[in-house]
Order: C-alpha cells, then structure tokens, then sequence
C-alpha cells in the first residue's frame, strides 16, 4: 500500500527508485550502505528527500571491476 499524499519534496522507496532510474532494491541497498538517509515513514514504508536520492546517485559507487584493480597488488 502507498501513501495517499507524500508532501512536496519526499519520494517513496518506488518513487525514489524511479527518479534515480534504478530498482527499489538499489534503494534499499544505498539505504544499507549509508549512501542515502530515510527521511522517515515507518521501517517498512520509509520515504526520502528528492535531493538526498539525487545525491544517492551522483555519489560514487565501488563496482567489481574498480574494486579488482584497486585489489591487484604488483608483484
């Protein structure tokens, strides 16, 4: 169930999802990781800040080929 009316500025987690053009999953993950804050709601219904989930996704994120070069050690 969604809310009936956010007010200005605050997204769902699928509201959210969409603006940053990602799956709620990655919301949740960024949320886990500390890359985005919620802004409230409950546990299982939380919402966010427009300009925290823009913020979310312009920040830099490890993916396995930067996390590999930055593991390989010269021998």
């Amino acid at each position: 169930m969604e809310y009936a009316s956010l007010p200005p500025g605050l997204l769902t987690t699928r509201l959210a999802a969409k603006a940053a053009g990602v799956e709620p999953a990655t919301i949740r993950d960024w949320v886990r990781r500390g890359i985005l804050q919620r802004a409230g709601g409950s546990p299982r219904r939380p919402y966010y800040t427009v300009q925290d989930v823009t913020a979310a996704k312009m920040a830099a994120k490890p993916n396995s080929a930067r996390t590999r070069r930055a593991n390989v050690h010269p021998a």
